[in-house]
């Protein structure tokens, strides 16, 4: 079983939540701060997006190097690894951002917030709605035993 179409319908899904939450964000946020209120919403909406990015693309990455059981420390290894990036990259951003005048941190924050509650319930319908193979299975006379091709007057 791959993960790619539960990635896939992820990525589908979150491109509409992020387009939402800077939709009503922005909105939201120009009756509480002008414009600064916009910006806020629509750069946390913005890294929301990218963020969710990151963490398919470091999924699909650690299941094309690491393919095996054997390998499982590496695929670990690298979606922990990219997670651990992202945390690092949020927090100097987000400390940076918190004295940039034109942006306005509170609805920056609400806006963070919404989407990341969001993505997480993008995750889960994607999950329960993709359906996906759990095993695979080869039926006798299918053509994809190598067996049965080997002798095709058996």
């Amino acid at each position: 079983m791959t993960g790619s179409p539960i990635l896939v319908r992820a990525l589908q899904y979150g491109g509409i939540l992020t387009v939402a939450v800077a939709a009503i964000g922005a909105v939201l946020g120009y009756f509480v701060a002008g414009w600064p209120g916009v910006y806020g919403a629509v750069v946390g909406a913005v890294l929301t997006a990218v963020f969710m990015g990151l963490t398919a693309a470091s999924i699909l990455v650690a299941n094309r190097v690491a393919s095996g059981l054997d390998a499982i420390v590496v695929y670990f290894g690298i979606v922990m690894g990219v997670w651990l990036i992202k945390l690092v990259i949020f927090v100097g951003l987000a400390i940076w951002l918190r004295g940039q005048t034109w942006l306005n941190p509170g609805v920056f924050g609400f806006t963070v917030i919404a989407a990341v509650l969001g993505s997480l319930v993008v995750d889960v319908l994607s999950f329960r709605m993709t359906r996906s193979a759990y095993v695979d299975v080869h039926l006798p006379g299918g053509g994809d035993d190598p067996a049965e091709k080997s002798h095709p007057g058996s």
